[in-house]
């Protein structure tokens, strides 16, 4: 497969405002993204994100019914493969023209939508319409708003079908987590919030690691970030996986960098070496180097 195809998850196809299709490295296949936040607004500032906040947001609002009929069009071309026709994704292979997944992403923290369980529900429902009922939903999270009630009734929503909730947990200590977090913010109530929202839905953590000025968080973050897991499992979360990847997309600072495949393969067997959770390494790319 061309190392573009996997590396190119731009938010805009054709003319589509908040639904967009990637052929994803985690998904092994096709996945339908919706962006809840065209405004760009998150209550982190991690240095890492690709999203370009110096340039305006073309929609300050999700319109829901527009939504809703863009990824009905999408799950309609996918289900059809008339998806593969497309001159994006005509040189897919084809082990992976298959739809994974519709995946609540975008340009910022999807739990601070307000209408996030109604959008659920209607993806559950336009999953079955068009016959992908195996296709799982995932929400991505930074964890941080998951103490709320009103976001766990929303992705309580996710129950009765395939899904993954991928909660974010990029650091071991407050310091690092602080820097990386872009906010002065607390580890512990993260930390908690994925222990307590874990008893009630299963969980997947999802861990970007970078260099800063070059160099890797090392191993003292690393053991204390696996000392976060094992308070988490201690707690009786329920955790399906972890997710450790490095930088593949520009980022926001350019003391941001990324880890090699090797280093990435050490640090994985350090993590898995100390945790009771399986884990799974996906390697970087850099967004200057040739396709």
């Amino acid at each position: 497969m061309k190392t573009a195809l996997l590396s190119e998850h731009s938010r805009q196809f054709e003319q589509l405002r908040f639904a967009y299709p990637v052929v994803s490295r985690r998904s092994r296949g096709l996945s339908l993204g919706l962006n809840v936040n065209p405004d760009k607004v998150c209550n982190f500032d991690c240095p890492y994100c690709q999203v370009d906040r110096t340039v305006p947001p073309r929609d300050k609002a999700v319109d829901f019914d527009i939504m809703v009929a863009e990824i009905d069009g999408l799950l309609a071309m996918a289900a059809s493969g008339a998806i593969w026709q497309h001159p994006k994704f005509a040189d897919t292979p084809e082990q992976y023209r298959r739809v994974n997944d519709i995946a609540f992403a975008g340009d910022g923290e999807p739990t601070t939508y307000a209408r996030l369980g109604e959008a659920i529900r209607e993806v559950k429902r336009l999953r079955e319409k068009h016959g992908l009922a195996e296709a799982k939903i995932i929400v991505l999270t930074n964890a941080l708003l998951l103490n709320r009630p009103e976001v766990m009734e929303a992705l309580s929503e996710l129950r009765h079908g395939p899904y993954e909730i991928w909660a974010k947990l990029d650091a071991g200590t407050q310091e690092y987590f602080e820097f990386i977090a872009g906010r002065k913010l607390s580890l512990q109530r993260v930390v908690d919030n994925i222990a307590q929202a874990g008893k009630q839905l299963e969980l997947t953590i999802q861990s970007l690691f970078p260099t800063v000025d070059g160099n890797d968080p090392g191993e003292d973050e690393y053991a204390a970030y696996a000392g976060r897991i094992n308070e988490i499992t201690a707690a009786g979360a329920n955790l399906r996986l972890l997710q450790l990847y490095t930088t593949a997309r520009r980022p926001a600072q350019d003391r941001i960098g990324m880890i090699d495949d090797a280093r990435m393969d050490e640090i994985g067997a350090f993590i898995a070496s100390k945790v009771d959770v399986p884990v799974e390494v996906y390697y970087g790319r850099h967004w200057d180097s040739a396709d």
